[in-house]
């Protein structure tokens, strides 16, 4: 074996640097597509003037964007490209489509001040994921800095829904709507906290009667679902400033 410093590696000694995998995970992508179509399907629907069917289409597109991080997880097919493309499908089916949606049916009417409104919305939801994916390495996982933008969506959606169920017009409560809409896009800019509830242990046992009290939950949302959706995640936007102003004062 030669001693030469200058002597070249042999071809079989030499390491070949690893190319990057190509191609992206099928499973968790196809969750995230599904979520992204229910959101357009939510814009067409309220250009259509079926705004009972755009504020469903949102409800299921929260629901398939909670599963599309988890199967990621549960399959370890978690990535770089699928983090970003369920960023831009959010921007679309909980920025760009409520905003539309809410904007048809009761926002046009007040011109300029509509569309104002419905952009500080819009623009609230791309900023807040934004932030979250910067802070989401060092960010305390128990809490979300801001309302979260599926937790918004859901009230707009709510509002929708519970307003076609019981024959409002949307255009009688412009003002109203409008001033809620640039309320949700200021909270999820804000900074104050709403629980994650993702330290929950729902693998361990509990008592039969907290299963008892789940059937229970899914009778009374099963009654009126578009009220008690509303209601519910209404209540969760305010859970924010509620506990700034409880621990404020405390």
């Amino acid at each position: 074996m030669s001693s030469d410093p200058l002597k070249q590696p042999d071809n079989e000694d030499a390491v070949a640097p690893k190319k990057p995998a190509k191609g992206v995970y099928l499973l968790p992508n196809s969750f995230t597509t599904a979520s992204l179509f229910a959101g357009f399907y939510a814009v067409v629907s309220g250009m259509s003037g079926n705004f009972e069917n755009a504020a469903i289409a949102i409800f299921i597109s929260m629901v398939l964007d909670t599963l599309d991080g988890r199967v990621a997880r549960l399959t370890n097919t978690s990535s770089k490209f699928g983090a970003e493309y369920d960023s831009l499908a959010d921007v679309v089916a909980f920025g760009v489509a409520p905003a539309l949606v809410l904007f048809s049916w009761s926002l046009q009417s007040l011109g300029n001040f509509g569309w104002v409104a419905a952009f500080i919305y819009v623009a609230g939801g791309a900023l807040r994921l934004a932030r979250f994916n910067v802070q989401l390495e060092i960010a305390d996982s128990r809490y979300f800095t801001g309302l979260p933008t599926p937790a918004a969506a859901a009230v707009m959606a709510g509002m929708v829904w519970t307003g076609v169920d019981y024959g409002l017009d949307g255009e009688s409560l412009s003002y109203i709507v409008a001033l809620i809409t640039a309320a949700l896009g200021i909270l999820m800019v804000s900074n104050f906290k709403y629980y994650s509830f993702k330290d929950l242990d729902l693998k361990g046992k509990v008592p039969f009667v907290a299963l008892f009290a789940v059937v229970l939950v899914f009778a009374v949302y099963s009654l009126q679902p578009p009220i008690m959706l509303a209601l519910t995640f209404a209540g969760f936007a305010i859970s924010g400033p509620v506990m700034y102003l409880f621990k404020a004062i405390k």
